[in-house]
């Protein structure tokens, strides 16, 4: 037993290792960026017909957010300040857009002003000193418009006698608007939006144990892993000017040089707007896995709790129907039959009959917890062995949890307890 018990900080330390083998002993130097995923799939787009002169004047951050701190407040904020900057990168990768200087035209201009008058004085011709500046046919508008932080939280964790671990994950949520405007009419073009999650995960062990007497061996590790929100903004950036370009070439904004490569980019976008569309924000696919009936059979075990000592269990059945009325809701009926007794006083035969309500708390997964209540009436059989209707049968009312399993449409498993009274 005792070399069992030091295995577990064996494995738990070994587990822990990878972080302590990572971490940084020197600083790094720079490097070229990364590149994200959707990077790929901008440069994967068709080839323009013609590139579009795009103006940018600002994408910025529209949220407001400021940074969680477990230590009070934080004047970092929550996403880049930069998106401005993203997207003019991103415009100038997908090869359909020629990005010009908007934001700082003041800058330009200025620096306009300067060639001209530098002209003037040494004599040169101040109209063919400074060719004029590129018109956009488009303004690209919008910005970061939510940032939702811990949508999903969650973690598990175990400890025997000083000895254990756990970990905890977090997900947050970036969402990115993108619209086109007309310069000519100043009609918005076409609008749309990408979202992105960020997970951030802290996985720890630990040991604390007294080795022999006056010796205490302590020992703990772990990491954290938090993905950069800069990386979050720039795909969800580059994936929204992506879907703006194949949803420009859907409407006819714009033309690709080759039809055919246009035609296989919007079949591919079309399957994925499908995909999307049958899923929620979570990135599950809502469907009705229960039918409007459902007929059930049941088989447990029932434990006595009363005055008697030594209860035991003893073998159950009950058949049951539910008419659901609405994706949360069902009612129905139960009929049981089963044994109530203790090991050295008495055994009785039971059965029930009861009305119930159940609450399925995810109606749309698989996979789902259910909570029922019940009320009805309880019948113990009498001294010859029968169930009476009148001397040995009281009203009772019933409540019960667990998990409903759905292997088919038309087929689940149940699994859960139940609490009667009396």
């Amino acid at each position: 037993m005792r070399k069992t018990l030091w295995l577990i900080p064996l494995i738990l330390t070994t587990w822990g290792c990878g972080a302590w083998l990572h971490q940084p002993m020197q600083p790094s130097q720079a490097r070229i960026g990364e590149l994200t995923s959707t990077y790929y799939l901008l440069k994967s787009l068709p080839k323009p017909a013609e590139p579009i002169v795009a103006a940018v004047y600002k994408f910025q951050d529209q949220t407001g957010q400021y940074k969680l701190s477990e230590n009070g407040g934080s004047f970092s904020t929550a996403v880049t300040q930069g998106g401005t900057t993203i997207l003019m990168r991103a415009l100038e990768e997908s090869g359909w857009f020629v990005p010009i200087e908007r934001e700082n035209i003041g800058n330009l201009l200025n620096e306009r002003k300067l060639i001209r008058s530098s002209h003037i004085q040494y004599g040169g011709d101040p109209n063919k000193a400074v060719p004029p500046l590129l018109f956009a046919g488009v303004i690209l508008e919008g910005g970061i418009v939510s940032y939702d932080a811990n949508i999903i939280t969650g973690g598990a964790g175990l400890r025997y006698f000083g000895t254990g671990g756990s970990g905890q994950y977090r997900q947050d949520r970036v969402t990115v608007y993108l619209r086109a405007v007309s310069t000519n009419t100043g009609k918005v073009l076409k609008t749309v939006y990408t979202s992105r999650t960020l997970l951030t995960q802290a996985v720890d062990v630990g040991l604390f144990r007294f080795v022999s007497f006056k010796r205490l061996l302590e020992f703990e590790t772990g990491y954290t892993y938090t993905e950069p929100s800069e990386l979050a903004v720039t795909e969800a950036i580059e994936k929204a000017v992506q879907v703006l370009v194949l949803e420009g070439l859907e409407d006819g904004l714009w033309a690709a040089a080759d039809p055919e490569a246009a035609a296989q980019a919007l079949k591919a976008y079309r399957a994925e707007k499908e995909r999307m569309e049958a899923t929620d924000w979570l990135q599950r696919r809502p469907q009705q896995w229960r039918r409007p009936v459902a007929l059930g059979v049941g088989f447990g075990t029932t434990l006595y709790q009363g005055d008697y000592p030594n209860a035991t269990l003893l073998p159950a059945i009950d058949l049951e129907m539910q008419r659901r009325f609405n994706d949360w809701w069902s009612v129905g009926g139960r009929f049981g039959l089963g044994a109530l007794g203790t090991f050295d006083y008495f055994r009785t035969k039971a059965s029930y009959a009861e009305l119930t309500a159940t609450y399925t708390l995810m109606p749309f997964d698989k996979a789902t917890p259910w909570i029922r209540t019940g009320l009805g009436m309880l019948f113990t059989e009498d001294e010859e062995g029968r169930f009476s209707l009148t001397a040995k049968s009281q009203f009772a009312w019933s409540v019960a949890a667990g998990i409903e399993l759905m292997s088919q449409q038309q087929t689940a498993l149940f699994f859960g307890i139940e609490y009667h009274y009396p």
